[in-house]
């Protein structure tokens, strides 16, 4: 699969963000009491650019796309922060306002399509309401377009799986069907919430490819969310990682891979199979994920970092810079 480029880091910086998220902070109310499952998050995604999201399951990934969707439900809410999609900031937006922006502007694939497509209604019939509701079209041009969607993304016969229902389709062509979807419109957003996880490797390569090669062709700004290093470092241009809801580093791809500084990040890079001639034991990370409400004030990461001090567990670690667009959330990084 090739891999696709956008500019280096610093000449991403004099440009606008397509998105600019600031200080984002998603709560939930529990019987427990109230916890922050996205914790002060920030971050830029530019034109043509893949930032890929990683981190392990509960981290706060998926949540983040939901906040920036304006899809969380209660006892959730978005509590603090600023989500702006070209300069215009969606968290001040009416609910009918919204309606307009999701499924234009910027659209959504979601991690599991028999979840996300009714399964009474025809692919087709779905691919159509998106069209009509955001392009000025009759129904036979939204047909048309629809029809050519699932040809785009590579659904054999488009005309007649126009008329299938989701549960008609393989695991594969489900989710080509929501790809076709959530690009019919044209968004220059798209978030793709762990597009490939219940599919067998083979399938996931293709959508994979098919993903980079929509995003080529139409020059949109995509979020990858996965919990899968090998998918990121495939995909994306610059990863945000991860842990506790907060961010623990981001970088540019390869300076992540060959330079990570934070220890989570070193961790979870280390844990990644080795292919080669020698068979080396999986390195782990000791400890397990602290639930939410025991989570430390400070640093997520506090209870299970080898290279913890005092000061971790009761304040927030500052923000590190270790060059253009590298940063880290530590206080004794690598």
């Amino acid at each position: 699969m090739t891999q696709t480029h956008s500019d280096p880091s610093d000449e991403l910086q004099t440009r606008e963000p397509i998105v600019s998220v600031r200080h984002l902070e998603t709560t939930f109310s529990t019987k427990l009491g109230p916890f922050r499952a996205v914790n002060n998050i920030s971050y830029d995604i530019y034109r043509g650019e893949t930032l890929g999201i990683v981190g392990e399951s509960g981290c706060g990934k998926s949540v983040t796309s939901f906040s920036l969707m304006q899809l969380i439900e209660s006892p959730g809410r978005v509590s603090g922060g600023q989500v702006f999609l070209r300069n215009r900031d969606l968290l001040k937006l009416s609910e009918k306002e919204m309606e307009s922006v999701r499924g234009g502007e910027m659209a959504m694939i979601f991690q599991e399509p028999m979840t996300a497509l009714n399964p009474v209604l025809t692919i087709g019939q779905q691919i159509d309401e998106q069209v009509l509701r955001h392009k000025k079209c009759s129904q036979k041009e939204a047909k048309a377009r629809s029809i050519e969607m699932l040809s785009l993304v590579g659904i054999p016969s488009p005309a007649d799986r126009y008329n299938a229902y989701p549960h008609q389709l393989s695991g594969g062509m489900r989710q080509r069907a929501m790809i076709a979807m959530a690009l019919s419109c044209d968004p220059v957003f798209l978030i793709a919430d762990e597009p490939t996880t219940a599919l067998d490797v083979t399938i996931q390569a293709q959508i994979l490819e098919l993903i980079q090669n929509l995003q080529e062709k139409f020059h949109m700004s995509v979020q990858f969310i996965t919990h899968d290093l090998g998918v990121i470092s495939e995909v994306s241009d610059r990863v945000l990682v991860m842990y506790g809801g907060q961010m623990c580093e981001t970088a540019d791809t390869q300076e992540l891979f060959n330079n990570p500084r934070h220890p989570y990040t070193a961790a979870l890079i280390s844990s990644r199979p080795q292919f080669g001639s020698k068979v080396h034991r999986l390195q782990t990370i000791e400890g397990s994920v602290p639930a939410p409400h025991e989570l430390p004030k400070g640093c997520p990461f506090f209870n299970r970092c080898p290279r913890a001090l005092a000061e971790c567990q009761h304040e927030r670690p500052p923000i590190v810079n270790f060059g253009p667009g590298h940063d880290v959330a530590c206080f004794n990084p690598l």
